[in-house]
């Protein structure tokens, strides 16, 4: 299986992390990296990621996120399940925000760009149980979110959707309706399970009739996974606990949820996985150092967990969660299109 072509994009000047006084500081754009899977992978042949070995290939390289060209015997997506998996902890404000600024040029470059597709699916969950919203009963990390609230939340309720359930389609004003779901604010646990969010929210109960996921999830669409956190998937030792109290994050390690959503979706190359995380050592000046253990705001933590997950899907695409999201999302469309002209739904 060929990997998805690496790439380098630096925008302009653009609004960065805040500084230790609260001030937003200018910085470039963050530079955003297309990554297939570990070279001499081969998912599609039937060997899992939990079989895999070697660390991520992270190598930036020159050139245009995309690939050779389309395999042949598709005829592309017609539809697209968007679903965003927001950190919901008490550092993420400005990332929220970002977020919600960023989306409609986000959604707009993909319509615009998968002009064969019939109809979007948009949903979004927090990375913990979302306390503030009652829609659905019981309670479960995973449901996908209809109203907010607490601190920094937009503190709405954010339906009816036009879909009649928990998910936005391409018939909702998508510019207020998303901005409502996507700003949920920072009252969340500081243990954060995005991965855990991510696939409960994808697999039974929450997505059989009657439940509160129901009819988000279609076989016959391409699957699309936001990521945004400004911290790893906590899964702590004694050596970088808090307080000497570590925390135990998402059930199981990145092959074992990449192995996960190829049962979700039948093969890898159904899924596109963007993250917006916290950045290697090469991108650190950008995005400094999250000082979680003492309440800071400002910056991220590097995620080599969710990094290694990303890295092993044909269409992953990582860019820092620092900063202005608008290029990342951008230069993601180009990957979104080749997943999509090459998609070709299982069954």
């Amino acid at each position: 299986m060929r990997n998805v072509t690496m790439g380098l994009v630096l925008g302009g000047l653009a609004s960065g992390c805040p500084s230790d006084d609260g001030e937003q500081q200018p910085t470039t754009t963050a530079p955003v990296t297309s990554i297939g899977p570990t070279s001499g992978a081969d998912t599609g042949s039937g060997t899992t990621a939990a079989e895999e070995t070697g660390a991520p290939k992270l190598d930036v390289m020159a050139g245009t996120a995309g690939s050779d060209g389309i395999d042949g015997g598709s005829d592309g997506c017609k539809k697209v399940d968007l679903l965003f998996v927001v950190d919901d902890s008490g550092s993420m404000a400005d990332e929220q925000a970002n977020l919600v600024a960023s989306f409609p040029g986000f959604i707009a470059a993909m319509q615009q760009e998968l002009a064969e597709t019939e109809g979007y699916h948009i949903g979004v969950v927090t990375s913990d149980v979302y306390i503030y919203d009652l829609e659905c009963n019981p309670l479960s990390i995973g449901n996908l979110v209809y109203r907010t609230g607490g601190p920094d939340a937009s503190g709405g309720n954010c339906g009816p959707y036009t879909s009649g359930l928990s998910f936005m389609t391409e018939n909702d004003d998508l510019a207020d309706t998303f901005a409502c779901a996507a700003q949920v604010g920072t009252g969340g646990d500081g243990d954060e399970h995005p991965m855990e969010a991510m696939l409960t929210a994808l697999t039974p109960p929450l997505t059989d009739d009657g439940e509160c996921n129901q009819g988000f999830l279609r076989d016959d669409a391409l699957l699309v996974v936001v990521i945004i956190t400004d911290e790893e998937d906590d899964h702590e030792t004694m050596d970088d606990a808090c307080n000497g109290m570590p925390l135990p994050g998402s059930p199981g390690d990145p092959g074992s949820w990449f192995d996960q959503m190829v049962e979700i979706k039948g093969k890898e190359e159904s899924v596109v996985v963007l993250s917006l995380v916290g950045p290697d050592g090469r991108m650190a000046p950008m995005c400094p150092a999250l000082d979680k253990c003492n309440g800071g705001i400002v910056g991220a933590e590097v995620a080599p967990r969710i990094l290694e997950f990303t890295s092993m899907f044909t269409f992953g695409f990582v860019g820092q969660v620092c900063g202005d999201y608008g290029p990342i999302f951008q230069e993601s469309i180009s990957v979104i299109k080749t997943a999509c002209d090459e998609f070709e739904p299982v069954g």
